[in-house]
């Protein structure tokens, strides 16, 4: 990992969650380069994941559990910068038993990961009945259902531009699902379409449940936690929604047919098994980095992000896959993208206000400390 990236020692005992929670803030404030390897991460997660899924069904993959699996199934991966951190941690004489993440943590991951093996397996199926442009301006609806679930679980206050931003981009998927005609894929049903349409929307919405879960988790932490407590989070977070996806795909036979399958691909056996492995790659960056920017920003930045990239996804689907984008879908992207800058826009407003608000308190605290300074030198 980058050696900007740093274990902090801590003394043996306990902190309060406050306590760890304010020293978690102050990272934020000064970790960048972390922050932006995050959201690269992110950002190759949210353009290159649905379009190598969708590249999986397009010449003949119909093992939506295999699919789902693939998601996280890149885990291992994660093996090598944590064994890094472990080392280097060992070397500054941390602690294992402050290494490791406590077993409540441990606990969480496994269940937040049961929850996202389910988000995985809907997101796959509704793939499987969906453009990629439809599904991504779908998928990017996460940002409103996270902005409700933050302002419930993790107090994230709400604000007449992110209320906005949420009914624009509600409106903006009721717009998406006016018109399928000359929208669905090749050997698509309207039924099937309908049932992708509706699977992906329930995707966003429990994907924006899982992000301020996890902000909620690392929160009930009582020690600070550090880069490698949330890379141990993000694998135990993997390997159960992988187990989720293979008893998925132990139920439904995959295993049995996968070699059929990958001898049936269109473009050929080798590269069946290459585009799998991308599958697994490119979406475990995508969870890393966004594990990564919650680490250091919060929940709701990770949903502006994919929010943002949407544009840049529609014109990717549209160039190597010939989508069709008509003039309903294109509304109902500006209605998600206008949504996006409201919020965004709310969100610069009130941390100018917070800002203000901090150095008048700061210029008052200074002017009622001088008259105790000059009583105290007489």
């Amino acid at each position: 990992m980058s050696s900007s990236i740093h274990l902090e020692s801590v003394e043996e005992g306990t902190q309060t969650p406050k306590i760890a929670t304010q020293m978690q803030n102050k990272r934020k404030l000064t970790n960048w380069p972390l922050l932006l390897l995050s959201c690269t991460f992110v950002a190759i997660g949210i353009i290159g994941g649905p379009l190598v899924s969708r590249l999986y069904y397009i010449h003949g993959g119909k093992r939506r559990w295999l699919s789902s699996c693939m998601q996280t199934a890149g885990f291992p991966i994660l093996f090598v910068p944590l064994l890094s951190l472990f080392l280097q941690s060992k070397s500054q004489g941390v602690s294992p038993s402050l290494f490791f993440m406590e077993p409540k943590l441990f606990v969480l991951s496994g269940l937040i990961g049961l929850l996202l093996g389910l988000d995985n397996f809907l997101y796959s199926l509704g793939l499987s009945y969906t453009p990629v442009s439809t599904s991504s301006i779908l998928f990017a609806t996460q940002l409103a259902f996270l902005a409700v679930f933050a302002f419930f679980m993790v107090k994230q206050k709400f604000t007449a531009y992110s209320i906005n931003s949420v009914i624009l981009m509600t409106l903006g998927s009721v717009l998406l699902g006016l018109r399928t005609s000359g929208d669905r894929p090749a050997g698509v049903s309207d039924g099937q379409y309908w049932l992708g349409f509706f699977l992906t929307l329930a995707s966003a919405a429990l994907l924006g449940l899982i992000w301020p879960l996890i902000e909620l988790s690392y929160g009930k932490a009582k020690r600070p936690v550090n880069y490698g407590i949330v890379l141990q989070f993000q694998t135990n977070l993997a390997i159960f929604a992988t187990l989720f996806s293979l008893t998925g795909m132990v139920i439904n036979k995959d295993f049995q047919a996968m070699g059929r399958e990958a001898n049936e691909y269109a473009l050929g056996n080798n590269m069946y098994y290459l585009v799998l492995a991308a599958i697994a790659v490119v979406w475990q960056l995508s969870f890393i980095g966004g594990l990564g920017v919650i680490f250091c920003a919060n929940s709701l930045l990770n949903g502006v992000l994919s929010a943002v990239l949407l544009p840049i996804t529609n014109v990717a689907a549209v160039i190597f896959y010939h989508e069709n984008f008509n003039g309903l879908k294109a509304m109902s992207l500006v209605l998600c993208l206008w949504g996006f800058v409201s919020y965004f826009y709310g969100e610069y407003k009130m941390s100018q206000m917070n800002k203000k608000l901090e150095n008048s308190t700061k210029i008052e605290h200074e002017g009622d400390s001088a008259p105790n300074a000059a009583l105290s030198s007489v």
